[in-house]
């Protein structure tokens, strides 16, 4: 089942899609809280606006270099256990919005990623217990001001910067993460090109790892690493992100 946020004139709201018959079927409230029932009406893709699947209520969890190969593009070792950094809820764009390059940074870059969103309150989640408290997936991009991750003590910058982490198109609710394609595009040339079973620490380990350090709350995002082939954005590109089984996320990228 495909979730996805919605807008229809000014207010928000959630739906259902079909993507097949290139339609949306609107249902009550938020599905975080509410479950999952439809009101009976629909809408035409085409004739609604998508937003961000979820503005995390709480945070945005990013894992760095969890794919061997994309290590070793910047020269760095594999990690031992996961590197995790936040992103605040700041952060988050939806499909569409354009990317606005921040003026501090003159080298901003891509990284798809396959997203993990976070469906119940959960602490110390055991690694057989993880398909308990995943509500969904989706796809995202972590951009990262390279220039500043290099100089700064710390990536809160680098990483956290207004818009740095577009999300969407939707969530996925059933889905097999275990080897599914990951693909970055740039204006249309495939630059990403990896698979879910290439990361170093799976999906199972990587939100029971972040549940020891954090209390995870519904809406609550891991994004759980890139693969190899990042590169750098400049004003009128556009990045996309298609991950298998999901979509395809994509954006436009401006400056400041």
């Amino acid at each position: 089942m495909r979730i996805a946020r919605f807008v229809l004139d000014a207010e928000p709201l959630y739906g259902v899609v079909d993507e097949a018959a290139e339609t949306v079927h609107v249902i009550k409230g938020d599905p975080f809280f509410n479950g999952v029932e439809p009101t009976g009406q629909s809408h035409a893709l085409e004739d609604v606006r998508l937003l961000a699947p979820i503005i995390p209520r709480s945070k945005v969890i990013g894992i760095g270099r969890n794919y061997a190969d994309h290590a070793k593009e910047l020269g760095n070792e594999v990690p031992t256990s996961p590197l995790m950094f936040l992103k605040p809820n700041t952060s988050v764009l939806g499909p569409g919005d354009p990317i606005s390059l921040p003026e501090f940074s003159e080298e901003v870059s891509y990284e798809a990623e396959l997203c993990v969103v976070i469906g119940r309150i959960c602490k110390d989640v055991p690694e057989e217990r993880v398909d308990e408290v995943i509500f969904g997936y989706t796809c995202g991009n972590d951009l990262t001001a390279r220039d500043v991750q290099r100089t700064d003590n710390q990536w809160a910058r680098a990483k956290g910067f207004d818009g740095s982490a577009p999300l969407g198109p939707w969530i996925e609710t059933e889905l097999d993460v275990e080897d599914l394609s990951v693909q970055g595009r740039l204006n249309g040339d495939v630059v990403q090109d990896g698979r879910t079973s290439q990361m170093i620490f799976g999906v199972r380990q990587l939100v029971s790892y972040v549940s020891q350090a954090f209390t995870l709350l519904p809406g609550d995002v891991i994004m759980t690493g890139t693969p190899a082939g990042v590169g750098l954005l400049s004003e009128g590109d556009r990045f996309e992100v298609e991950i298998e089984g999901i979509g395809t996320l994509s954006n436009p990228i401006a400056r400041r």
